[in-house]
């Protein structure tokens, strides 16, 4: 397969590649291209940008949840009718999960056989760009570093230095600088940028990052590059069961709002593809449960909306009634949060739903951040005992008031911090609420055993 791909990165977090990445999609996508974003990593909140800038789907690649055969299949399938494929990495290109540097960006870059493009977040720096970019081009030499991006460039003396250094020192092409400006600025919060469905004229940042970047980067070179990515393997894949309709079907409510926007694309279509119509609502806004078989109740930032989910009294006691009476929900993170019955956050509290006897309190530092490995134990609902699923998590609460002596859990936490260090999935009649985020292509059986569940308990 012929698909002209760049890999986005840089020496360390928050240097540009969101901001470079969006710019490129929208910039590309203008120029005619279809653009097809990928992101490297579990991350929910930059696929949201990246999908809002490209108008497709970004997918998420991940090594750790995915592995490779899942990768190589998402890419060909996502890809097939694109001209371009845009993947931004994570963290630096060579950080990792350990020191072979397994699961980094380079690794995919790797697999993938994608030129990279390595943007510089080059502020308090002259001279010493060369030696930087000397390191990262030279410690891993398989792997193609065609071009960098000065980012966070203070001026046209600046610039000229820091070219001058680069063709001095170093074999590498200059693709593009970017001077500081205020103007292509994402607001930051506690999980990172705020994301795209919930901020408030994000269409308008996403049309001044394109144009700094089309004024600031040699487009035509970054499409040359990607165009000269090699040919992927062919792989293939059996999309039958996707596209299939099944003769029972479940109605699964789905929360969508600005306070619920944690959701692969790869989940809704797998629960899709085994049988469930797929009905969005909203904790915030709506007050009647539409007329579903079960619930999925995703993550997102309950807490910054708990005065307008507490405000919806009406719904928040419809599906306390309906979790009493039975009724399947699938709650991850977020949605964990808002099934407890108060959460509390900078010296407030507010009331939830109060379907798991527990309460939520937030925290200033992370309680739970990085890939998870569970272990399936006998109360895990769907899953048979023994089964082990990756995932991962990322959340500032503290679940609290739960007694676990008298609490079944679904999963024996093997890496992570899940609910109590030692398990993650709180079971509660036919609850099944964790910190763990599943990805569909890492977690098989998942939605076709949810699925069946909400048939069975019809």
């Amino acid at each position: 397969m012929q698909l002209p791909r760049i890999v986005i990165s840089a020496p360390h977090r928050s240097s540009g590649k969101t901001t470079l990445s969006i710019g490129l999609c929208v910039a590309l996508a203008k120029a005619g291209h279809k653009v097809q974003p990928f992101k490297k990593g579990p991350d929910f909140i930059d696929p949201m940008w990246l999908t809002a800038a490209s108008d497709r789907d970004c997918r998420n690649l991940d090594l750790f949840m995915m592995g490779d055969v899942e990768i190589m299949k998402s890419v060909q399938r996502n890809g097939a009718e694109a001209d371009i494929a845009v993947v931004e990495g994570n963290m630096g290109l060579f950080d990792s999960i350990d020191v072979e540097g397994t699961g980094s960006t380079s690794d995919l870059a790797r697999q993938l056989k994608a030129p990279v493009i390595l943007v510089i977040d080059t502020r308090n720096m002259t001279r010493s760009i060369a030696p930087l970019v000397q390191g990262f081009t030279q410690f891993e030499p398989d792997i193609n570093i065609a071009g960098v991006i000065l980012n966070k460039v203070s001026g046209p003396r600046h610039e000229d230095k820091m070219r001058n250094v680069l063709e001095r020192y170093c074999d590498i092409e200059v693709l593009g600088a970017i001077r500081t400006s205020p103007e292509i600025g994402i607001i930051q919060r506690h999980l990172g940028l705020q994301p795209a469905r919930e901020a408030l004229g994000s269409s308008e940042v996403i049309e001044q990052i394109e144009k700094i970047i089309s004024e600031s980067v040699d487009l035509d070179r970054v499409r040359a590059i990607a165009e000269a990515a090699p040919a992927l393997p062919d792989i293939k894949i059996d999309d039958s069961a996707r596209h299939a309709q099944p003769a029972v079907r479940v109605r699964l409510g789905v929360a969508q709002d600005r306070a619920f926007t944690f959701y692969y694309p790869e989940n809704l279509e797998a629960l899709g593809a085994a049988g469930a119509e797929l009905v969005p609502f909203s904790p915030l806004v709506d007050t009647e449960l539409p007329e579903v078989d079960g619930l999925y109740i995703g993550g997102g930032f309950p807490e910054v909306f708990m005065d307008e989910l507490e405000a919806n009294s009406s719904l928040r006691e419809q599906i306390s009634t309906a979790a009493a009476a039975g009724m399947p929900i699938y709650a991850e993170c977020g949605g964990l949060m808002y099934l407890s019955r108060r959460m509390s956050w900078k010296d407030e509290s507010r009331e939830m739903v109060g379907a798991l006897p527990c309460d939520i309190v937030m925290h200033e530092k992370p309680g739970g951040h990085g890939y998870m490995k569970l272990a399936a134990i006998g109360d895990a609902g769907w899953f048979r005992p023994g089964l082990i699923i990756k995932g991962h998590e990322f959340h500032y609460s503290e679940v609290t008031g739960l007694n676990d002596a008298e609490t079944a859990f679904a999963y024996k936490v093997l890496r992570g911090n899940g609910v109590d260090g030692e398990h993650d999935g709180i079971i509660h009649g036919n609850i099944l609420a964790s910190y763990t985020h599943l990805h569909s292509l890492g977690s098989p059986g998942w939605a076709e055993g949810f699925v069946e569940f909400v048939k069975n308990s019809l």
